[in-house]
């Protein structure tokens, strides 16, 4: 049995720190340097990279990063695994072994391909399936908007290969964000492809550390409890042979390492307990979390099963043309202000049946009476979506400003004319795997196919049955629901209480709403049903909502379906991604019970 491996984080997506990887190498020891660089709308970002210029597709910061601390890592034994590799993984391997011979060092660089099935998409449709997308059952019709990207998430068993293989450094394209992790952990320990528990810890840990600094204090919602958080240290994963882990970070950084931080971004982008991924699905209603000294949470008891016996696939579709002006409204008479706004344009550019999609939204101000101007400010934004550029292009925007000197007083614009830009929609779907041939190319240049599925599977629908039996969509409560000891209450913001972790999965918001007590879950799982959610958030109101109870983490999950619209890159919310919706629950008034409420 070897130690624990040290998996350290240097990326949670295509934009962040990029001074993280050189902080991780030299900020103490560690055995993997791991980057998640991949999200459905940064497929979209990526193809139009490659559209440009065909050698790109790929996550250029990666490289920067890999010229900073390529060396370090050769001469201390750190391998290196990522996805930053996106649309084009052997752009990428092939660019680092340039990078490498620049600075004068050996490394051996393997890289995963076969996630790119864009080339089937039409074969599989005339197969039978009709690629219908995960959310709506809708099919897709490849005739009338054809797809720009498609790519399987792949597991961990290609990057196994390529490190047994001893590649210093793994490319890959799309992995799921956990692979990352698990990979490196299999081959360091050696567990074969049915460790099912081994593998869903690894998963777990995956999951926690794969969005970076959000595993050490950024984006919680007790954000005052974390020290330096001006500049939090990335996390580290200390992955042990029987799947149990410590989550730390390097000494005498930002940040901090909790239950809490933990918590939160265990919760973050999930739907039921059931978390499934290529090589395992991992049980969530089985962690046990607990303190294991400062910065150190310790991760223990997870349960896992066969993977499903299908593969998630996202698709981006071009949907079409989008332009958007903002205006300010301030003071007095905003709802009226905004209102002739809302004539003006219908006058000025035709009605609303004149564009595939015409969004016009007020986000509203606090209150007029304030010392300082911008405070009594609102916006109004409106949003124009078609297939045709020209009418959303110059045509719109500069028509609608032309209207700046001729409505309320006080108007100005935020915006300036301006030509549309080109929108995705993102369409998750699933496949066989007998669609996907995944390959490693190994550092000397020989290939190697292996498979994504253990031999062992579950029917998905199996896997859908489990998940649907942790749901709680009739609102049933647990014990008495309030906790014990007084029911006297006090009208107070939910977030007195209870944190919350919000985000996007394609067209929708995932919130998980945690408490730090299992009395005060009692209440929680009492007060947040399907129907107190909706009476919360009028726009979930006509919406399908799914709920997971979690008491191993004193935690319940919501999955608001269809509230992004159609994914991240298309919706006209002024949050397409429900990053902020989870404080925005927070800040609702709800009765507390007497004894959780002692602020």
């Amino acid at each position: 049995m070897k130690r624990p491996v040290r998996i350290a984080n240097c990326s949670g997506f295509y934009g962040d720190r990029v001074a993280a990887a050189a902080e991780m190498v030299r900020g103490g020891e560690i055995d993997f340097l791991t980057g998640d660089y991949l999200a459905e709308l940064t497929m979209l970002i990526l193809w139009k990279s490659k559209s440009k210029d065909a050698s790109k597709g790929y996550a250029t910061t990666f490289l920067t990063q890999m010229e900073e601390v390529l060396s370090a890592c050769v001469e201390r034994g750190i391998k290196v695994v990522t996805n930053a590799g996106g649309l084009n993984p052997a752009g990428l391997a092939n660019e680092i072994t340039e990078l490498a011979k620049k600075l004068g060092v050996e490394v051996k660089v393997a890289y995963v391909e076969g996630d790119d099935i864009l080339s089937s998409v039409e074969p599989i449709i005339q197969s039978g399936n009709s690629l219908s997308h995960l959310d709506t059952g809708k099919p897709l019709d490849i005739d009338t908007t054809p797809p720009i990207t498609a790519n399987a998430y792949l597991g961990a068993s290609g990057i196994v290969s390529a490190l047994s293989h001893g590649a210093d450094i793994v490319v890959t394209g799309r992995v799921t964000d956990a692979s990352l992790v698990v990979g490196p952990a299999a081959w360091w320990h050696g567990w074969e492809r049915e460790d099912w528990d081994r593998l869903a810890g690894a998963v777990v840990a995956g999951h926690v550390i794969e969005c970076g600094t959000q595993a050490t204090g950024g984006n919680y919602a007790f954000f005052e409890e974390v020290p330096g958080l001006e500049h939090p240290g990335f996390p580290i994963a200390e992955i042990a042979d029987d799947g149990s882990s410590v989550i730390t970070k390097h000494e005498n950084t930002g940040g901090l390492v909790s239950t809490g931080t933990v918590t939160a971004q265990l919760l973050y982008e999930i739907a039921g307990p059931c978390y499934a991924n290529p090589d395992v699905v991992a049980d969530f209603s089985t962690i046990h979390i607990e303190d294991a000294g400062d910065n150190r949470v310790a991760i223990s008891g997870v349960k896992g099963f066969p993977s499903p016996d299908q593969l998630k696939v996202c698709i981006n579709l071009l949907g079409g043309w989008r332009n958007s002006v903002s205006c300010v409204l301030t003071g007095l008479d905003i709802d009226k202000k905004a209102d002739l706004v809302r004539r003006t344009v219908l006058h000025e550019i035709g009605s609303e049946g004149d564009f595939d999609e015409l969004d016009m939204r007020l986000i509203s101000c606090e209150h007029p009476d304030f010392a300082e101007g911008h405070q009594a400010c609102a916006e109004f934004r409106i949003t124009v979506k078609d297939t045709d550029a020209k009418k959303v292009g110059r045509a719109f925007s500069s028509k609608a400003i032309e209207i700046a000197l001729a409505s309320y007083p006080g108007l100005y614009f935020t915006t300036i004319p301006r030509e549309a830009t080109a929108y995705g929609v993102y369409w998750p779907t699933l496949i066989e795997p007998r669609w996907v041939n995944q390959k490693v190319v190994h550092h000397d240049g020989s290939v190697e196919e292996v498979p994504i599925l253990p031999d062992t599977t579950v029917p998905l629908a199996e896997t859908e049955r489990i998940q649907a039996m942790s749901g709680d969509a009739n609102d049933s409560v647990v014990a008495t629901g309030a906790g014990s000891g007084s029911r006297s209450t006090r009208r107070l913001p939910l977030g007195t209480v209870a944190g919350a972790r919000s985000g996007d999965k394609g067209p929708n918001a995932n919130v998980g709403f945690w408490v730090r007590s299992y009395d005060e879950y009692r209440w929680l799982e009492s007060e947040l049903t399907v129907s107190r959610i909706k009476e919360l958030l009028d726009e979930a109101q006509d919406l399908e909502v799914d709920r997971y109870p979690l008491p191993n983490l004193n935690a319940v999950n919501f999955v608001i379906r269809g509230l992004l619209q159609e994914g991240v890159a298309s919706s006209t919310r002024q949050d397409p991604q429900a990053k902020s919706l989870g404080e925005w629950f927070r800040s609702r008034m709800v009765e507390i019970p007497e004894q959780f409420s002692q602020v």
